[in-house]
């Protein structure tokens, strides 16, 4: 990759290929674009733009029910309940110190970044349309020029890959188009040429309820792009409006040969919800519940019109009555005046008795809002609604549990593309954090601490002379556990159910140590760790004060012997204390030969102070 002196690397003829191949990749996506726009009228509940595209006619009854916006918001709660919580964790043990300060320095980048926000608007994208996307950048403004890693959600009308990859890193290009107002652009860019007007190059939009006007605009596009450089690929990106270069990291000499992003991925993460062959985008709830949806409301549409006839009275009146059909019509009107005598008004009028509906189409549309939960897991319990008198919280948190199949297997995915924009994260930080920056870390007992982080410990550290006879580099590796933040109010009281449960079982008791270990390994719950971490340090606790509480009393006789002092018997009260009452220690004789030591309960805090007591003992 030679640069001709004083000539650009990317210029007018290569801007111009990129532009063909943007639309080359816009052709390839339209179906793509057009049922994301088709999507977003569905969740507006204006789905009747869809299903009569020719408009309504007068009499038409349109209904709109919310079954399928209930049916996404559902699965959206089931997201923020489980609201993903990143741990650093190292490949060896050199760098576990690193690990542990990337666990508290992550956390806080991701709240400067609002990422609950973005994590909740994929979410809304992903479920409606089926792939949420993020993109994790290096914005140089932030923190008043020092620059910060940038997570934002990436809308995909604005996005265009290569047609028929599934991998997004495969494509051999990526653009991202943006509208930038024209004003704006000339600021920033002095050399960037506006052009007013709708350009090929737009993004397709949405149906705005406003009137959104794109005159003064321009598009501007992000070009992605790779290079092989030696054994090595690089990304390289573009910025460029109407054929004129905005920056290009090939002309720049600090990117020129390491590329703009040193990771050389594409700054793109795909969270996809029902994957497709031969695209990296996915499916959504919409596509597999409008269906339902549609045949929801135009039953409804048709039962309600049933009904409306059916209480709206109607005649038959002869064109030559002599019924004043003025007043007849007018229900307010206490006289309607005839012409000719009563017996000729049976041939006049005659009631018109609309036909009432058979209950089969109530229970018809039921069948049709129940295929809806079915299909897209959305039933009562998932929602804290059940019948048959389950009401406890515990049993609604079970049944919450059962049904959540579909849900755990969306967040299992989803938690694997949260890992990928934490590990791109920790490469900005590896590549940008050059002067140290200072975070405020809250600890879990609300105690703050501040800490100062720079990449000195992440960057790649030279490890000698490799095979070859080059200069070998190692940089630190790191692997992420992404784990839930339950806040579903069912899932707490389920949990605090069963630390009831263990504690009255003798879970925490020491001498059960052992028992209670080997009941943990068949059981899996939120947080068996922790509990399994406790019920160790208890027992081995609990053989310790078994080792030592002897020795100790045995120390005690043999200085009372010497000395005439009631040390032993001291000891062995005290120890008792400790006990709580669940051990017997006894004295043998006052040489202070002991005769058992029963089962002691140990705690934490009980230890201590026996380690108190023995270091007492010298000192007599």
């Amino acid at each position: 990759m030679e640069t001709i002196q004083g000539t650009p690397i990317i210029g007018k003829e290569q801007i111009a290929k990129a532009e063909e191949t943007l639309l080359r990749y816009k052709r390839g996506k339209a179906n793509l674009d057009k049922r994301i726009i088709e999507n977003e009228k569905w969740f507006r509940l204006r789905h009747w733009n869809v299903i009569k595209p020719e408009g309504k006619k007068e009499g038409d009854l349109e209904p709109v029910s919310a079954w399928l916006l209930n049916t996404i918001t559902s699965k959206h709660a089931d997201a923020m309940d489980n609201y993903p919580s990143p741990a650093v964790l190292p490949r060896e043990a050199s760098d576990k110190a690193a690990a542990d300060v990337l666990s508290e320095v992550l956390p806080c980048v991701l709240q400067q970044n609002k990422y609950k926000k973005t994590y909740s608007d994929v979410w809304w994208y992903k479920l409606k349309h089926g792939t949420g996307v993020k993109g994790v950048f290096w914005d140089n403004t932030k923190l008043n020029g020092l620059g910060d890693v940038d997570i934002r959600k990436i809308d995909l009308l604005n996005l265009y890959w290569e047609p028929g990859i599934t991998d997004i890193q495969k494509s051999r290009n990526l653009f991202h188009v943006e509208l930038w107002d024209n004003d704006v652009l000339k600021e920033e860019y002095p050399q960037a040429k506006a052009q007013a007007g709708v350009s090929a190059l737009m993004p397709e939009r949405y149906i705005y309820e406003e009137n959104i006007d794109v005159t003064d605009k321009s598009a501007v596009v992000d070009w992605y792009y790779k290079r092989r450089v030696g054994t090595k690929t690089v990304l390289h990106f573009c910025k460029f409006c109407n054929g004129v270069v905005l920056y290009s990291s090939e002309d720049d000499p600090e990117y020129a040969e390491r590329g703009y992003y040193d990771h050389g991925l594409y700054p793109f993460v795909f969270d996809v919800l029902y994957p497709e062959e031969g695209s990296p985008a996915g499916f959504g709830l919409i596509d597999i519940c409008k269906d339902p949806q549609l045949y929801i409301d135009k039953l409804s549409a048709g039962i309600l019109k049933g009904a409306i006839m059916a209480t709206t009275p109607r005649v038959l009146v002869r064109g030559d009555g002599k019924i004043n059909e003025a007043e007849f019509s007018d229900w307010g009107n206490p006289i309607v005046h005839v012409s000719g005598s009563s017996a000729d008004l049976r041939d006049d009028v005659m009631p018109l008795n609309a036909v009432a509906l058979p209950d089969g189409y109530i229970n018809l549309l039921d069948w049709k809002i129940n295929e809806m939960k079915e299909t897209s897991g959305s039933r009562d319990f998932n929602q804290g609604g059940t019948t048959s008198g389950v009401t406890a919280a515990s049993a609604i948190a079970a049944l919450m549990e059962a049904g959540n199949k579909q849900s755990r297997d969306m967040l299992g995915i989803s938690y694997d593309a949260d890992e990928q924009v934490y590990n791109l994260s920790i490469e900005l930080f590896r590549q940008f954090y050059t002067d140290a920056r200072s975070f405020r870390i809250v600890g879990q007992d609300g105690a703050e601490k501040f800490i100062a982080f720079d990449n000195a410990q992440i960057v790649s550290q030279q490890q000698g002379v490799a095979f070859g006879g080059g200069i070998a580099a190692k940089a630190p590796v790191f692997d992420i556990k992404v784990t839930a933040q339950k806040s579903s109010p069912f899932s707490t009281v389920a949990q605090n159910e069963r630390a009831k449960e263990l504690y009255s079982a003798g879970f925490f008791l020491p001498q059960n140590a052992d028992q209670a270990l080997a009941a943990l390994d068949m059981m899996d719950f939120e947080g068996i760790e922790a509990v399994r971490k406790r019920i160790s340090e208890n027992g081995t606790m609990f053989q310790l004060m078994q080792t030592i509480i002897p020795q100790v009393l045995q120390m005690a006789a043999q200085l009372d012997k010497e000395h005439g002092t009631q040390l032993a018997q001291v000891f062995a009260m005290q120890f008792q204390q400790f006990a709580g009452g669940g051990a017997n220690i006894g004295m043998q004789s006052a040489e202070g030969e002991v005769n058992s030591i029963g089962q002691l309960i140990g705690t934490t805090a009980g230890g201590a102070r026996m380690q108190a007591a023995r270091s007492a003992t010298p000192q007599v």
